[in-house]
């Protein structure tokens, strides 16, 4: 890992609507929040721009690569708290009848630097509650990292967080991010436990921003937004409803856990 710089990160808890203009303004309330309390980066969770009635809406609201509401809403944003804005995910136009899930990443002036499809497409069936993603969505294929002031930053999507190898293939990182719209039945069992083994595995910090509550939809999201330090160890949480959890990425402390304990050097694959 290169030397870097200390930096305050956040993240942003949602329970997104159906109706765009509703999500923009609650992101753009809490964006200016997480600025005034020193953030320098936001993550925004999945989905954050719209949680439709029907799987199928998403793709009544897909917009091209570089261009439309959601993305000139994200720029300017950026540009106008001077801060990294990683905005969780949008649907990309794909196909006529599929999206992509992408998280685009725009600088502290607006410039997009980044962006990233979701690889791995969420399927759940238990009883009545059933989800199955690539009904609509259309999977991802590249690694997504970026480098920002105070180090590398690996991106993922919610599901991608049940696959460990991803984040072996960012590479060496400061931070690794994951916008999520976890249920409430699987991230009461896993959400937690997930992030904290990424953290520790990969000794560094995770930043979780999520859905989180009763949506207009009928759909319950986990919640728990979250930043864990390289030790594994939680320094911020929101547990419930729209918030932030903020903290700070520590590059000294991360270099000293990654030298009392060389894991990452002990490695044969």
């Amino acid at each position: 890992m290169t030397e870097s710089t200390a930096a305050r990160v956040a993240a942003i808890q949602m329970v997104s609507t159906p109706v765009v203009e509703e999500n923009v303004a609650t992101a753009t309330r809490l964006i200016a929040e997480a600025a005034q309390q020193g953030a320098t980066l936001v993550l925004l969770p999945e989905y954050w721009a719209a949680m439709g009635m029907d799987e199928r809406d998403k793709i009544a609201l897909a917009e091209q690569d570089g261009t439309g509401p959601i993305q000139e809403f994200m720029a300017r944003a950026a540009r106008d708290h001077g801060v990294w804005l990683i905005g969780g995910t949008l649907p990309l136009a794909a196909t006529e009848d599929k999206v992509l899930n992408t998280m685009m990443v725009y600088d502290a002036e607006g410039k997009r630097v980044s962006r990233y499809d979701k690889i791995h497409l969420f399927s759940f069936t238990r009883g009545e509650e059933s989800y199955d993603e690539a009904r609509t969505i259309v999977h991802g294929k590249e690694v997504g990292a970026f480098e920002a002031p105070f180090g590398r930053v690996g991106l993922s999507v919610c599901y991608d967080l049940r696959f460990p190898e991803l984040y072996r293939a960012m590479g060496d990182c400061t931070l690794m991010v994951v916008p999520a719209a976890f249920t409430y039945t699987t991230g009461r069992a896993h959400w937690e436990i997930l992030l904290r083994a990424r953290a520790i595995e990969n000794q560094c910090y995770v930043l979780a921003a999520a859905q989180g509550g009763r949506h207009v939809n009928g759909r319950t999201t986990w919640g728990h937004s979250m930043l864990i330090d390289p030790w594994g160890e939680i320094k911020s949480v929101w547990n419930e409803g729209e918030g932030l959890a903020i903290g700070d990425i520590e590059p000294h402390h991360l270099q000293r856990i990654r030298e009392n304990l060389p894991a990452l050097k002990h490695r044969f694959l």
